[in-house]
């Protein structure tokens, strides 16, 4: 047997080949490489690190994550109530399969299943075995290819952790004919090894990229992705077992069954401050002036191609192929878009006044205009009632020649309502396609962008420097050092136009989460973190509200009620996701996630 390299544009794929002795047959495919051809050229070994990184899952789907956590809702829900109510068995994977529904990769499917991931895994194993083997005029280049293969690899094992456990640790390129039946490895050896892999990857890389290189992985994606870890790794979820998984007979597959938790929580401080120390990453705009926009300084972070706080990034270009389209998925209906991941009122809620207060509808000065006074992120990241957004495309515009959002119900003079451009009962719009909570997504979409007829451009952010900021704080409030908490925290929240918190102990803990919360909205770090603070059945415990806004005859300001729009359900078997029964089955070595059986 010999082994073949198919090379399609950045995609490629390592298969079997089999040769025979007729001339004729054994003629060289001309879109093929051989083995042999790929690890002895650098070029091409760069071109093979390149599909590692597209295999990576951005957030830019048709599906975010944010609709799999509290944060929002698939309009349509495509699946996602099966995660938010807890239905995800060994045989019914929904949209964690990649294949759920289709022949092909499904659009809204969330590419971190084991059996997808693993494929990745083999990739870096391949790449990292036969580089070992040769020399190259460019030593530089291989090296900082390796590098990237290590980080690459620790950032699919990461996304592995998080989803199952504790997971079998493979650092071999096993071929087709070859069985790999390994077991699991426990939780505390699966964060050891991704560590590892992170320092290994992290001594070989540069600080920065320049040129086309821009968006490989850095010194400072490696120690910020184990800055994550750790973070994660020290947390609640990870040293609780027998409050959840009761007599589950392995608990070292789903945390620590010993050491010293202050320990880690110092081991994640140490990382996130290794980060901070490397000098290369600042807040954009960190100090906003007395005449700034704030709102607009924030949303300028996700509307732009590059910023002084981007660590690891995706960049994408307009004809980006299917799967990117954020614009068009979250778009209002009356704006030509799907209406696809609309924040939820409770999260809508969440975000304070001005003046670092908290909202409540119960207050009747809140109530009166609950869209005015409220802190800049608000303005950046939600499209409410009359919030102002784009031109209205043609055919619309006569019918709202300024642009605004109209989620609201009009009363009309036989007693009848009649809904707004963006609403489900829209007279211009496609109603199924409406929201149902009565807000969408601002955040990430460009309102330069006529997103009906074209895609936006702009990079996914996998990690920033506000994530290492607020990690960091975090540790130090569980490590009880205060008042070092208070000022990272508060560098964040200066930045986003708000008074600084000086709470301590449990409040300080709140306080850290809910700026956590706000800052990192939408960037898929809520599924997991509302999981690790083992939040998640209080967060599931009611379901998803949406804000109904009626315009009575006669009266100049709407009145708002609340309504149910979506049913969410928490059991305690997900905070893991279940093996495959098809892996439990090919592999008899391999113990299932508790609850599951």
């Amino acid at each position: 047997m010999k082994k073949t390299l198919y090379a399609l544009a950045l995609i490629m794929t390592l298969l079997p080949f089999s040769s025979c002795n007729d001339d004729f047959l054994d003629k060289k495919p001309l879109n093929e490489y051989s083995g042999d051809a790929v690890w002895n050229d650098l070029a091409l070994m760069q071109t093979f690190v390149n599909n590692i990184y597209n295999n990576l899952p951005h957030g830019f789907t048709e599906l975010m994550m944010a609709s799999l956590s509290d944060e929002s809702i698939l309009t349509f829900d495509g699946g996602s109530s099966n995660v938010t109510k807890s239905l995800i068995t060994p045989s019914d994977y929904s949209v964690f399969d990649p294949n759920f529904g289709l022949s092909g990769v499904h659009p809204r499917a969330w590419k971190m299943s084991w059996d997808w991931v693993y494929k990745s895994v083999r990739a870096c194993n391949l790449f990292l075995q036969e580089a070992e083997k040769h020399t190259y005029d460019n030593e530089a280049l291989k090296k900082r290819l390796t590098g990237e293969v290590l980080f690459l690899r620790a950032y699919h094992y990461h996304n592995l952790l998080l989803m199952y456990g504790g997971v079998p640790i493979i650092t071999k390129a096993y071929g087709l004919n070859e069985d790999p039946l390994v077991p699991r490895n426990s939780f505390e050896e699966s964060i050891r090894f991704i560590a590892d892999d992170c320092d290994k990857a992290a001594g070989l890389l540069p600080d920065t990229h320049a040129g086309a290189d821009k968006g490989r992985a850095t010194k400072g994606a490696a120690l910020a992705l184990k800055a994550r870890v750790l973070l994660y790794a020290a947390s609640d979820l990870y040293h609780s077992q027998s409050s959840w998984a009761g007599s589950y007979a392995h608990p070292e597959f789903i945390g620590y069954v010993g050491g010293n938790r202050a320990e880690r929580w110092q081991k994640a401080k140490n990382a996130a401050k290794a980060v901070i120390d490397l000098n290369v990453y600042d807040l954009y705009k960190k100090e906003p002036g007395a005449s700034d926009d704030v709102a607009k300084n924030y949303e300028q972070i996700f509307l732009s191609k590059e910023t002084s706080e981007d660590i690891f990034v995706r960049f994408f270009v307009q004809n980006s192929g299917e799967g990117y389209n954020p614009g068009r998925y979250n778009n209002p209906n009356g704006y030509f878009g799907y209406g696809g991941n609309t924040p939820t009122s409770q999260f809508v809620d969440e975000f304070q006044m001005k003046d670092g207060s908290a909202f409540d509808w119960n207050n009747p000065v809140h109530k009166a205009d609950p869209y005015v006074n409220r802190e800049p992120r608000f303005y950046a990241n939600i499209l409410f009632e009359g919030a102002k957004w784009q031109t209205r495309q043609t055919g619309a515009q006569t019918l709202d020649p300024v642009g605004v959002i109209q989620v609201g119900y009009y009363q009309q003079a036989d007693g009848s309502f009649l809904g707004g451009l963006d609403t489900r009962n829209s007279s211009f719009a496609a109603k199924e396609d409406g929201t149902y909570t009565g807000y969408y997504l601002r955040k990430f979409i460009d309102p330069t962008v006529n997103t009906q007829f074209l895609k936006q451009d702009l990079p996914w952010r996998f990690i920033r420097y506000t994530e290492v900021l607020l990690s960091y704080a975090e540790a130090c409030s569980e490590l009880g050092e205060t008042a070092e908490a208070q000022k990272y925290v508060n560098i964040v929240r200066r930045r986003a136009g708000l008074p600084p918190i000086s709470s301590s102990g449990a409040a300080l803990r709140e306080d850290l989460r809910h700026e956590r919360k706000i800052e990192l909205m939408y960037e898929d770090q809520r599924y997991f973190d509302i999981r690790r603070w083992m939040i998640a059945p209080k967060v599931f415990s009611t379901n998803v509200q949406g804000v109904d806004i009626r315009y009575k005859k006669g009266k100049s300001k709407p009145e708002y009620s609340f309504v149910s729009v979506r049913d969410r359900a928490w059991s305690d078997r997900a905070y893991f996701l279940p093996i495959k029964l098809d892996e439990i089955n090919r592999n008899s070595l391999l113990i299932q996630n508790p609850l599951y059986n």
